[in-house]
């Protein structure tokens, strides 16, 4: 059975978009085929490396990727799930063939402040959105 592949979209490919990757091939990897990437790629957050690995998921030697690294390399994808907010979703490429395209915006991360343990607290909550959704949207 072929898989349906899945491109997550946010801005750096730090936080939201490889946690979503995580959850999607854990999850539903017998069918689906999940890969991310950003914007403008950046470095880990380091804080969500955390909240992932406490719930038995180690992205801790993740790399972050370039979308318009794989548009121009002629990636194919089923859907392209953006993660970010709005704005930055319609900066994203239109990759080529049949794709789907889709918005899921979670609050960023990187934007979190505050002492560790109480940007810990807000990104476990965006964490724990994120794998509702792709819980909910698998099934």
């Amino acid at each position: 059975m072929k898989k349906t592949r899945v491109l997550f979209v946010c801005v750096h490919n730090s936080a939201r978009s490889q946690m979503a990757e995580a959850f999607l091939n854990d999850l539903a990897g017998d069918r689906f085929e999940a890969q991310s990437a950003g914007l403008e790629p950046g470095k880990l957050n380091q804080d969500v490396v955390a909240v992932m690995k406490e719930i038995g998921f180690d992205i801790s030697r993740n790399e972050t990727k370039s979308a318009f690294d794989l548009y121009k390399r002629g990636a194919l994808f089923d859907y392209v799930i953006t993660v970010c907010d709005e704005t930055s979703a319609e900066k994203c490429p239109i990759f080529p063939g049949f794709t789907k395209r889709l918005h899921w915006g979670f609050p960023d991360p990187s934007s979190v402040a505050g002492e560790q343990n109480e940007r810990l607290d807000v990104i476990r909550g965006i964490r724990d959105q994120i794998r509702a959704q792709i819980e909910q949207w698998a099934k």
